[in-house]
């Protein structure tokens, strides 16, 4: 998803510097779109990953 992220953005940037206003709006609120949703789905992860170790200590404890 990050990679399709950069790729829009990519896009926009190229369509800014040849003038394409509306086409280069629409790709950069693609990449941020993308971009927020990467970034949720990573702070998900993390924050699974580190309970799922959690569990483990403490059942290492028991």
């Amino acid at each position: 998803m990050l990679y399709w992220s950069i790729m829009f953005f990519i896009v926009s940037i190229v369509a800014a510097l040849f003038g394409f206003g509306g086409i280069a709006a629409a790709s950069s609120n693609i990449a941020q779109i993308l971009f927020f949703i990467f970034a949720a789905l990573f702070v998900i992860s993390l924050i699974f990953t580190l309970a799922r170790k959690g569990d483990n200590v403490i059942n290492r404890h028991l």
